[in-house]
């Protein structure tokens, strides 16, 4: 089945990313290229949301100014 041939018979790149992720000394989650953009994404989103709740919770314990 030719529409299948690029499924099944694809080149082995087992060994030659064993080797470049073997011989890197980053952290696992650091060491290919495009794990560093999801990374400092997350890493955005997550101070983003801390930051929303912390204006949240600050908000709720400040309170509303009292009507005379």
């Amino acid at each position: 089945m030719p529409i299948l041939d690029p499924l099944i018979y694809r080149p082995n790149r087992v060994v030659e990313k064993q080797r470049f992720h073997q011989a890197s000394h980053d952290p696992i989650y650091l060491r290919t290229p495009a794990s560093k953009v999801f990374v400092r994404v997350y890493y955005a989103m997550f101070a983003a949301g801390m930051l929303g709740t912390a204006y949240g919770a600050f908000s709720l314990i400040k309170g509303k100014p009292a009507n005379e």
